[in-house]
C-alpha cells in the first residue's frame, strides 16, 4: 500500500469521527443564551477532544511525511491508532452529559492513554522498519513531549480520584504541549531531502 493511501483513510476516519462528536452537540429548545448554559459542559468536552483530534491529525500528518513505504505491520498499527481515536466521541459524549463525573473523565483518560500508547506503537514501527538513521528517527530525537505525555495521563488519570478537576487540568495540559508548533519533522525533512 502507498503512503497516500493510508493517509487518505486516515483523513476520512478523522473527518467522520469529528462529524460524530459534533451531531452529540443538541440545539437547545429556546432561543435565549441561558438556554445555552447546560451546553457548556456538553460543548467543553467537544472542543478538548477537538483539539486532540487536530494534534493527531497534524502529527499523523508531518510523520506520514517520512514515510517511503507502507509495511504490513504499519498499517495494523495505524489501524490500533484510529481504533483509540475512534473511540473518543463516545467518551466525550459520556464525560459532557453527565458534568464530568469521576468515572467519565477517568474513561476519557485512559482512552487518550492508549491513544498515544498506539501512537508511540506506530512511530516505534515506522522507525524499524525505515532505520534508526531514517529521517523520523533523527526527527525525534530524545523525544521528550512524547515520553511526558503518558506520565501526565497516567498522572490525570489517578488524580480523577482527589477531584475530577485535577485529571481535567492534567488533559489539557497535554494538549497545551502539543499545540505548540513542533517543527522537529518539517526541520528534519528540509535538512534530508535535497531541493
Amino acid at each position: 500500500m502507498t503512503r497516500g493511501r493510508l493517509e487518505a483513510f486516515t483523513d476520512g476516519v478523522l473527518a467522520i469521527i469529528i462529524t460524530i462528536m459534533v451531531l452529540e452537540l443538541k440545539v437547545p429548545q429556546g432561543g435565549a443564551f441561558e438556554d445555552l448554559t447546560p451546553l457548556l459542559p456538553v460543548f467543553g468536552s467537544y472542543v478538548l477532544s477537538f483539539i486532540y483530534l487536530a494534534i493527531y491529525w497534524n502529527n499523523h500528518h508531518h510523520m506520514m511525511q517520512t514515510v517511503k513505504q507502507v509495511s504490513g505491520s504499519i498499517l495494523w498499527a495505524n489501524m490500533h491508532l484510529l481504533f483509540w481515536l475512534s473511540l473518543i466521541p463516545f467518551v466525550t459524549g459520556w464525560m459532557g452529559e453527565n458534568q464530568f463525573t469521576t468515572a467519565s473523565v477517568f474513561l476519557y483518560g485512559i482512552i487518550l492513554l492508549c491513544a498515544a500508547i498506539a501512537y508511540f506503537i506506530l512511530q516505534t514501527l515506522i522507525i524499524r522498519d525505515h532505520g534508526k538513521d531514517s529521517i523520523l528517527a533523527k526527527a525525534l530525537g530524545k523525544d521528550i513531549k512524547g515520553k511526558l505525555s503518558p506520565v501526565l495521563y497516567i498522572l490525570g488519570i489517578t488524580g480523577v480520584f482527589v477531584n475530577v478537576w485535577i485529571g481535567g487540568l492534567f488533559y489539557i495540559l497535554v494538549a497545551v504541549i502539543w499545540l505548540i508548533p513542533d517543527s522537529r519533522i518539517e526541520r528534519t525533512l528540509k535538512d534530508e531531502l535535497p531541493e
